[in-house]
């Protein structure tokens, strides 16, 4: 399917659904990978779902994109740009709205799934402005409360579902960080999912068919 010019570069499979809008389904990938890399997953996902792949906005060398800049430093250690991914927040708000529009979706069935940085983006978008999401798929990420709107735990969550997951080996990211995501969820009352894999910063087929069968569960 040709793609419209929108703020965001994406790849797109097509919903099966042929009258009405469909539900969509928008994939957020890790730093330094590409719209590429999710979309891989397409051919597996409910057929009812419009996929659409996003890239993000900033450009890596040698080569990846990035939704925000991550630092390293001697006395800091690694640190996020909190102010570059707040943009990115309301880049991928903005981006949600223009592909309902263009591709004739169901503004009212918006599904996230990310993977590491995406995930972190997915759960801040989804947090900030739960009436636009109604399901997260969260891959190993953790939720950066930094970078939720200013008074987002005023939020109604009643219409949110969260499945997320973690690698218990994970180098990048570590387990404990994403083990605060279902407190967090929990005091906030977001209906949610957590579970953990014998993995490292991936995902695992066992893991794939768990959030599969999750969402084929929550339509």
């Amino acid at each position: 399917m040709t793609t419209a010019p929108l703020s965001l570069e994406h790849i797109i499979k097509p919903s099966s659904i042929k009258q009405g809008k469909s539900p969509v389904l928008f994939m957020l990938h890790g730093y330094g990978s590409n719209e590429e890399d999710l979309y891989s997953f397409a051919d597996e996902l409910p057929n009812e779902y419009c996929i659409i792949s996003v890239r993000a906005p900033y450009t890596l060398q040698p080569f990846g994109y990035a939704w925000y800049a991550i630092h390293f430093d001697n006395e800091q250690g690694k640190w996020s740009d909190d102010a570059q991914a707040i943009e990115s927040r309301d880049k991928i708000c903005t981006f949600i709205d223009e592909a309902c529009t263009a591709y004739h979706l169901d503004e009212g069935d918006v599904t996230l799934l990310g993977f590491s940085q995406g995930t972190i983006l997915s759960y801040a978008v989804a947090l900030s402005y739960p009436e636009k999401i109604k399901r997260v798929v969260a891959l190993s990420g953790y939720i950066n409360e930094r970078i939720l709107k200013e008074g987002y735990t005023k939020n109604n969550f009643d219409s949110l579902k969260i499945y997320a997951s973690h690698g218990q080996v994970d180098q990048v990211i570590p387990i404990e960080w994403a083990q605060k995501a279902p407190l967090l969820l929990k005091k906030l009352g977001v209906s949610h999912v957590f579970e953990e894999f014998p993995v490292g910063h991936g995902v695992a087929p066992q893991n794939f068919y768990a959030f599969k069968k999750w969402l084929e569960a929550n339509r």
